[in-house]
């Protein structure tokens, strides 16, 4: 089985090419027609160059004479190109206590704004301590306002829930 995967990974370029008969494109993007591999190849051969198969799909197959280092070379490229512009979303958190002075509640709503615009989620954390925990019922507003100050440019993904000595909210920025 190991071996079959094997040769699965190996790419159908020149000689494993084996089908009765291929359509080929030429370098320029004209076709040659549809002829025999090894005819195909002794064209590719004389242009110093590789047959590369495009579509195993299409009947027939399709195949098509190109440098096969410089393709391979070009389609990592491509792929790399597309990892370095793709953004994960990290979560962020901004902590609290249900006690919060307005200036302080501030600078944690704008810091929220800084990373959702950034295109992070936020999770909004209200810590408890001893007996305040009775009075989640505040702590729940207060996250209730936050998403209401945030609602233009986020949206609550999970609502204000109790975790033990915590209450959390995760709000992620709209599309």
């Amino acid at each position: 089985m190991n071996d079959k995967k094997r040769q699965r990974d190996i790419p159908q370029i020149n000689e494993r090419i084996r089908f009765p008969k291929i359509r080929v494109i030429d370098t320029d993007g004209s076709q040659m027609g549809i002829v025999t591999p090894q005819d195909a190849l002794r064209v590719a051969q004389e242009k110093e160059l590789d047959l590369v198969l495009v579509s195993d799909k299409a009947d027939p197959p399709v195949c098509r004479i190109m440098d096969y280092g410089k393709y391979k070379f070009e389609q990592e490229k491509k792929a790399r190109e597309a990892r370095k512009k793709q953004h994960t979303a990290d979560v962020k958190e901004v902590k609290m206590r249900y006690k919060i002075e307005d200036h302080d509640y501030d600078v944690r709503v704008n810091a929220a704004k800084r990373f959702l615009k950034s295109g992070d989620k936020v999770k909004a954390t209200i810590t408890f301590r001893g007996r305040e925990i009775q009075h989640s019922d505040l702590a729940e507003d207060l996250l209730k306002r936050m998403a209401n100050d945030l609602e233009e440019i986020a949206e609550v993904q999970q609502a204000p829930k109790r975790e033990g000595r915590n209450m959390m909210m995760l709000l992620s920025p709209k599309k």
